[in-house]
């Protein structure tokens, strides 16, 4: 396996993208979830050649980013109470664009033991986005930081890296909630977060292509997903799975076709 890896580093090195496959896994309501996209600013013509728009610096930096996009409206509440455990409310109600079966099902509060602040709870949403790759690249989820967002969250986005060229597993919306006294209100297309990869080579860029989940890749996928729930530290896991893993994980679907750019300049750092 480890062949494997020098092998494709030497053929990826002749190339001028790294290539990072991606795929939505769950088939149920899959056309909610959008496509990964570059994160482009809609900015009016530069008045000026000095202008910002113009800077490499800030070109590079933003087209390092792709954007996925909040599936649902939701607009939650939580009820915490001493002894008790915490409760999740829609305020919406029977406004609500979602069903409070979907809610119970797609949003869960993390075990209070496992918060970082007592008074800080954290809430997930496991989506159904995989990130792929036969040659070295980490990937990154940060917030939305490049995006103005007029009402701001009520707490903040814990981010995450992880190799997708050793652990390709279902992104995961953590957030830890701050103001409890506010709700915490989600709009469908808004921007929900953004990853980044980062290879060992940072002047190539990486392309975005759509990925075909085969047997092998799934097998390995399950066999990686749940891991957390019996051992801590799983980065200690990578060596083992680095032996089980297929020859290939990014299988692109429909042949070589890539389905989404990540700009005009590199992203990968």
């Amino acid at each position: 396996m480890f062949g494997f890896f020098k092998r494709s580093s030497q053929a990826q090195s002749a190339r001028r993208v790294t290539e990072v496959g991606w795929a939505i896994t769950d088939p149920k309501a899959a056309l909610i979830w959008d496509d990964p996209e570059p994160f482009r600013r809609d900015l009016p013509r530069a008045a000026s050649a000095k202008s910002v728009q113009g800077c490499p610096a800030a070109i590079d930096f933003d087209s390092r980013h792709i954007m996925i996009r909040c599936p649902v409206d939701l607009n939650l509440r939580i009820r915490l109470e001493e002894g008790q455990a915490p409760v999740l409310e829609n305020a919406d109600g029977a406004r609500s664009t979602i069903r409070p079966k979907q809610i119970g099902q797609m949003v869960s509060i993390v075990n209070p033991a496992e918060w970082r602040h007592p008074k800080r709870p954290i809430l997930q949403i496991i989506t159904p986005y995989i990130f792929l790759a036969d040659e070295v690249a980490y990937l990154n989820q940060v917030p939305p930081y490049l995006d103005y967002l007029p009402d701001p969250l009520p707490g903040v986005l814990i981010s995450g890296r992880f190799p997708v060229h050793v652990w390709p597993r279902p992104l995961m919306w953590a957030f830890e909630w701050h103001d409890t006294s506010k709700n915490l209100v989600l709009r469908r297309g808004q921007p929900w977060f953004y990853v980044r990869f980062d290879t060992p080579d940072p002047s190539k860029a990486t392309r975005l292509v759509e990925a075909e989940i085969t047997a092998p890749v799934q097998r390995y996928i399950d066999e990686i997903s749940g891991v957390t729930n019996y051992v801590n530290r799983t980065y200690a896991l990578f060596e083992r799975a680095k032996k089980r893993r297929p020859e290939q994980l990014l299988v692109p679907r429909g042949g070589r076709k890539a389905t989404r750019s990540a700009g005009k300049c590199p992203v990968a750092a």
